[in-house]
């Protein structure tokens, strides 16, 4: 029992979790209206110690004493394409936060990893503070989900959730979602900043120190970003972005962050009438309906973490007669297509100051790496003076503000991806061409971009 010397009262900020030690209108921080909330604080020194706590994570330990299990180890989710991203499967102990917009199937992905692992006769705990139990099972039922070792709990108390671990010693747990969770611990309402940080610190630490997965699911801003404190996304092992256009089937899932493989894998998936399939060639499917008669679509490889990806970009030009012509893009950075657009004018002589301009990345992915400007730059050219390529032909290569072609990193692996699917010629930046042997394209190696605009629009 505390005594009432060691109680005090302060007022904290609902969205920024600021504290004041008086009501006030406004929060000065982060300029919010009346989200002040009073909350009790115990000043005790005595601190209360939570019983799962483990001893030896507490004191020194040498680092070749500590036992370490290596990919051995790893859980496999039942998604080849996911298993990538994660680096070889789901690391003993680790913490992954999956995070996307409401309805893209979070709860839905995360049901057939339980499902297949727990198909296994390995136990799994779903903790849902969103869906109820008919919810699940209903869920469950339409994806034929092995229900044999699968445990469901519908709390959000976390303490109550920890108690249910410990009860079935599950291999996997998963929380749907971290937002819903609370602790008596914390003096304020549920989906606040501290309830979610301490909620997740909490379940975090037991879950490694016994050396059990767990998968949180996040809800996502009106900016994309996952909502609640950024430190959550350091406090994980793993932070997954679940991307997906609500008008087709098709979703993305990111690697925004991963301690245990390399950031920026994406896997491909297809939400189905029975759940989510993954797609086994991105390439494949990125350019499945690509046609190199058409103007104004170039084919570039693009590298995705470790592995290379074909994609189709496209351009459109229209004459205007209003004095500022539009720029729009989908998947490229509009501030890139600004630079490449300017270089095309200053170096090639092509006048698009009286043209509108559209570019988009088919499939709904996001190019960030320069390697894909000779492709945006030719692209609109195609699309300019109505022309396109007399061959099935690849483009690779940055473009710099003199019109040079700069080289780019992994330039054999994207040549053996466009070999793999059928490109019968690469262009690609004159300083690497001696770097590709024995390869059936035909490779042709260009200095600058009025070279590459000549080369890839003649026989």
């Amino acid at each position: 029992m505390v005594s009432r010397k060691s109680q005090r009262t302060e007022y904290v900020c609902g969205n920024c979790e600021a504290t004041f030690p008086k009501w006030q209108g406004e929060c000065y921080h982060c300029g919010t209206w009346n989200s002040l909330i009073l909350r009790n604080i115990n000043t005790s020194k005595t601190t209360l110690k939570q019983p799962w706590i483990n001893e030896s994570i507490e004191k020194a330990q040498l680092l070749s004493e500590i036992k370490f299990d290596d990919v051995k180890n790893r859980i496999v989710t039942g998604f080849v394409e996911l298993d990538q991203i994660l680096g070889g499967g789901i690391v003993d102990g680790s913490s992954i936060l999956l995070f996307g917009d409401p309805g893209i199937g979070k709860s839905t992905l995360l049901l057939q990893i339980a499902s297949y692992i727990s198909g296994n006769n390995n136990p799994v705990l779903y903790v849902s503070g969103e869906e109820s139990s008919n919810q699940i099972r209903s869920r469950a039922d339409r994806l034929k989900s092995s229900q044999n070792s699968l445990y469901y709990i519908g709390s959000t108390n976390i303490t109550t959730i920890i108690e249910n671990i410990e009860k079935v010693e599950p291999v996997l747990v998963i929380i749907d979602s971290i937002q819903t969770m609370f602790t008596d611990e914390i003096d304020s309402p549920i989906g606040t900043v501290g309830q979610v940080r301490e909620t997740a610190r909490q379940i975090i630490m037991y879950c490694k120190n016994r050396k059990i997965p767990v998968f949180l699911t996040g809800h996502v801003t009106k900016d994309g970003s996952v909502a609640g404190p950024r430190v959550l996304e350091h406090m994980v092992d793993v932070v997954l972005h679940f991307e997906g256009n609500a008008d087709n089937g098709y979703r993305i899932i990111r690697g925004v962050k991963n301690r245990f493989g390399s950031t920026n894998e994406i896997g491909i998936f297809e939400m189905m009438d029975a759940g989510i399939r993954q797609v086994e060639n991105p390439s494949s499917f990125f350019i499945n309906d690509y046609n190199s008669d058409l103007p104004g679509s170039v084919p570039v490889v693009t590298i995705e973490g470790t592995r290379p990806i074909i994609i189709e970009i496209q351009a459109l030009t229209s004459y205007t007669v209003f004095p500022q012509p539009r720029r729009t893009v989908t998947g490229i950075d509009f501030n890139r297509m600004i630079l490449l657009s300017t270089v095309l004018t200053r170096r090639t002589g092509l006048r698009l100051s009286d043209q509108d301009l559209i570019v988009n990345v088919i499939g709904g992915i996001k190019v960030t790496e320069p390697a894909a400007d000779l492709g945006i730059a030719l692209a609109i050219v195609s699309s300019f003076k109505d022309l396109s390529p007399i061959e099935s032909t690849i483009v690779i290569g940055e473009i710099g503000l003199s019109g040079e072609l700069r080289r780019v990193q992994n330039i054999s692996k994207r040549i053996d991806e466009a070999q793999k699917m059928g490109f019968v010629k690469a262009i690609i930046p004159k300083v690497q061409s001696k770097e590709i042997q024995n390869s059936e394209i035909k490779v042709i190696g260009v200095s600058n971009l009025k070279e590459a605009i000549q080369i890839y629009f003649s026989d």
